[in-house]
This record gives structure tokens, sequence and C-alpha cells, in this order.
């Protein structure tokens, strides 16, 4: 028994001085490194042939270590502060609408205000080109430039003018900047066979509370199941994602927890209020761009069996941020401590994310709605649209608007007369199809085929495109105008007339016992389990 007991004695005494071994070679490397630093950068300043700028220098220096970390670690000097508190709060003071460098006038343009803000106040429309703010020209101004002349301090006033295109007048308006943040929701409603639906924006600043008054306003219109849409929701507080999932899971339910060096840095949280309804069927919808708390509330109710994940898989970042660690001369750095760990054990990371149960991939957009939409040279489209609003002082609801044929045709005789062109990618991947065949060798004996390909799609008849893909333009036409009289509630409700994703949530919560066998199906996601081995807690 003695010898045994020394014997252990002996293997913790080993273990303890291997420990401190390691943690005195650790602290020299440390301070070997940081002296070759000191000493790189006095030569580089006392000789290089250049006067160096220390702060565009040792910035980059520290931009480039952190790089070598992860994506989420952010060093944030004095002048960047402004943009921090925005990450934190979803917040800025502005005039709230988007603009765009417009290509063919060269000049920045206004392209969506959003509901209620001092933009759309103001009357500020679609294709309003900026000549001025105050006294500042900004005709040949970047949009960067631009946006900085836009937002201030709240409460400040400005004067705008604008050149109207559609009548051919400039306007000057008086605007006060006021703080900027988007609807936590941006639509929620009853959708057909009782079903509602909630689009949730974000998780910064306190959703739980609009999302808890929306769901018992469901509730009362006679929703008996629920699609919560968390597709391109990047995430935000955990407090109040945790919040959200107590609506349907019982008081102190794990919903995750977060693991790291530090044993501060480990957390369990659990719901904390008593449920609204634990037993309504929820699906939720997610993309490649749900991330963070938004991973944790789907992958929550997967792993506990609460609803049923459908889309695409989402982002996975499962890596947790202190976000203002301060540092001297009013710096800050926001810093990952640790990992998130769902109820079942698993992880969320950039390889996984959360699978949903079942996959569903949205509509492919055709190269030339991709170009019209974003990379016409010619912007026919956005002009369009532009003069469409100016026509029109009003249009039917979401639900009913519809662009008519002749409407549609009007459309696509602008597009030609413009003189529109675009990439093909059969033209592309043909081009390097012929360098493959001529590097193997086989280019002679394909030759024939190749020419005769090529004249078959060397044709670039954008008439027979723009009536080959007639419904898909003619749904973000839509769209676009539909932004300028019901903005982004307007925009999400129309594009849900053909959602495919959406559509099989539809299916899954209306067909009989469909939901519950997806629910319960145990091979309907793979659960990670976790085999991390998390360094000793220290503080």
């Amino acid at each position: 028994m003695k010898r045994r007991l020394i014997l252990s004695l002996s293997v913790c005494l080993w273990a303890l001085c291997i420990s401190g071994q390691d943690v005195k070679n650790h602290n020299l490397e440390v301070a070997k490194n940081l002296e070759i630093f000191n000493a790189l950068y006095k030569n580089l300043d006392l000789m290089y042939v250049d006067t160096l700028d220390a702060n565009t220098v040792v910035t980059t220096a520290i931009d480039a270590m952190l790089s070598s970390l992860d994506k989420y670690t952010e060093y944030y000097p004095e002048e960047r502060q402004k943009e921090l508190k925005q990450m934190l709060t979803g917040k800025y003071a502005g005039v709230g609408a988007l603009i765009r460098y417009h290509q063919r006038l060269k000049r920045v343009v206004i392209d969506e205000p959003y509901e209620g803000m001092p933009a759309a106040e103001a009357g500020l429309k679609k294709g309003d080109i900026i000549l001025q703010i105050d006294d500042t020209v900004m005709t040949d101004k970047s949009t960067s430039y631009v946006s900085s002349h836009l937002r201030g301090e709240p409460g400040t006033t400005f004067m705008l003018k604008i050149l109207r295109p559609s009548t051919g007048k400039k306007m000057s308006f008086k605007i006060t900047r006021s703080n900027i943040k988007m609807p936590e929701i941006t639509w929620y409603g009853m959708l057909d066979n009782g079903v509602g639906y909630i689009s949730l924006n974000t998780f910064t600043g306190e959703p739980s509370k609009p999302m808890r008054r929306a769901y018992l306003d469901l509730k009362k219109q006679g929703a008996e199941k629920l699609v919560l849409d968390l597709r391109n929701n990047g995430g935000g507080s955990v407090a109040e994602c945790v919040d959200i999932l107590s609506m349907w899971l019982p008081k102190g339910k794990r919903i995750v927890e977060t693991r790291g060096k530090l044993r501060r840095a480990n957390n369990e949280y659990l719901t904390r209020m008593e449920p609204v309804d634990t037993v309504m069927p929820i699906v939720v919808l997610v993309n490649r761009e749900t991330a963070s708390a938004s991973e944790i509330t789907s992958g929550a109710l997967q792993d506990l069996k609460r609803g049923v994940v459908i889309g695409t898989r989402t982002y996975g970042k499962g890596l947790v941020q202190i976000p203002n660690i301060d540092l001297p001369y009013n710096a800050n750095l926001k810093l990952t401590t640790s990992r998130y760990y769902l109820p079942s054990g698993r992880g969320i990371d950039m390889k996984t994310g959360i699978t949903p149960d079942i996959e569903v991939k949205p509509d492919t957009m055709a190269n030339i709605t991709l170009y019209l939409e974003r990379l016409d040279s010619t912007e026919v489209m956005f002009d369009y649209v532009s003069d469409y609003i100016s026509k029109h002082p009003s249009i039917p609801s979401p639900k009913e608007f519809r662009l008519s044929d002749s409407d549609y045709d009007d459309f696509k005789q602008r597009v030609i007369k413009a003189g529109f062109t675009y990439d093909q990618v059969s033209k592309k991947q043909l081009a390097e199809l012929e360098k493959a065949i001529r590097f193997e060798g086989y280019y002679d004996d394909a030759k024939s085929e190749l020419e005769a390909l090529k004249a078959k799609i060397d044709h670039h008849d954008v008439a027979r495109d723009l009536d080959l893909h007639r419904d898909e333009i003619r749904h973000m036409l839509e769209q676009d105008i539909m932004g300028a009289y019901y903005y982004q509630a307007g925009q999400l409700q129309l594009g849900l007339r053909v959602d495919k994703q959406l559509k099989e949530a539809m299916r899954i919560l209306t067909t009989d016992g469909e939901y519950k066998k997806v629910l319960m199906h145990e091979g309907a996601y793979q659960v990670q389990k976790s085999n991390v081995q998390t360094a000793e807690n220290e503080e």
C-alpha cells in the first residue's frame, strides 16, 4: 500500500514538474519572440530606406498575427471604435438607405430606402442621384465617401441635393440623422392551413421581446404550426437565443454550453422562463448564411427533438468571442475564448455546420439574371424599376402584385435597345475544354465537332434568353419594385410565393404523420459527439 502511494505521489510530482517545465518553456518562447520583434522594428525604423508609419506597420503585423488564429479575433484601434460599436449594437446613425454606384451614370444613387427611416420619411426614391451633401459636391465621389457623409451623430441635420431622373428635376431635402437599426423581425404572418411564419433577421439587440409578441399574436390568429425562418441570420446574443427557445422548451433545459481555456469561459445556458407552448410543431429554415446564435437555435431544437430543420448546411460558427477587451490608447480586442457545444455534445464548425433533417437546395439563378441584377454596366434593370416606380403611385399588396406580360415585354425591349450583353458560362467552359483537348492532342480529331458546337453558342441571342428565363427575371423585377412600396417585409412576402424550402416546410407540417416521422427519425442527422479535450482550466 505504501509502495503504491509513493508511486502515485511520484507520478503526480513528475507530471507537475513536466507541466511546470512546459509553462517555463512557453514563457521563454514568448519573451524571446517579443524581444526579436522589438529589435526588428527598431532596426527597420532606424535604417529602412523610407520613413515608417508606425500605426500602419504595427497594425499590419497585429492583423497578420490574428489572422493566423481565426477570422473572428480582431484588433480595433481607436479610429475603428465606431465600427466596433455598430457591430455590438447593430445600430448606426444616418439616413437609413442603401446606396450604390450607377455604372452608366457614374454617380452614386439611392437604391433602397428603409421603412420608417429618415430617407423614406423625407421622400427619397430609388434612382435618385446624389449631387451634394451640405456644401460638398458628390458627383465625382465613391460610394464609401458618400456613405461616410450621410452618416453622422444622431440628431444632426444636413441638406441633401439630388437629381430625380424620372422628372429631370433637382430637389433639395433637409434630413435629420437618426439611429438606424434594422427590425429584428422582417415579417410575420399567417400562411395557409393554420401555419404561422416568422422571419427573424438577427439575434442582436433584444429580439426575444418582439419574437414573443409575434408568436403570441400568431397563436391568437389561429396558428397551430410554425415556420421559423433563420436564413441569412448571422446571429448575435446567445442570451437572446436562449430566451427565444424558452418559449418552446421546459424551464431549466440546457440549450448550449461554452468551453474554453479559462474557467470563466465555461458556461452553461439553461432556459430560464416558463414556456408558452411545448407541443406546437416547428420547422426551422436555414441556409449557408445561418450562423452563430441561429445555429444554436436550430441545432438545439434539432437535438432536443423539438423542431425539424430544413434547408442547406449552415455556416459553421461555433466560436465564442469576448467583444471588447480594453487595450492601451483606446484600442480594443475582440477575442475568441471558447467553443459552443449543443445539448447532444456536438460542436459547430465550418466543416459540418448544422446539417438539416431535410436538405432542400434553392433554385440557382440563371447567368442572364445575375448580370441584369448585379453586373450590368447599362443598369437597365435598375433604371426600369426606377421608371416603373415613378409612373405608379401605388401597387397591389405582395400577395396580389404581378407584372403584366406587356410590362415584361416593355422591359425586354429596353434590354435589347440598351445593348445589354453578358458572359455565357457555356462559352467559357467550351474554351476550357478546347484548351484541354489541344493539350492532350485530340484537337485534330475533334475539330469539326468543336467548331459546330462553337457556332451554336457563339450566337448571343439575348431576346431568346429573356424569353427562356422569363419567369425568373420577372420575379426579380417584381421583388425590386415591391421593395419601393412595401420595403423588405413586402419583398420577403413576395419571395415566399416561389420559395422551394418553404414549400417543403409546408408539406411536412400539413401532411398527416410526416412531421412526427421526420422529427423522430434517428438517422436524420449525424450527432457529432465531442471528443475535444479542453486544456486545464486556469484563472
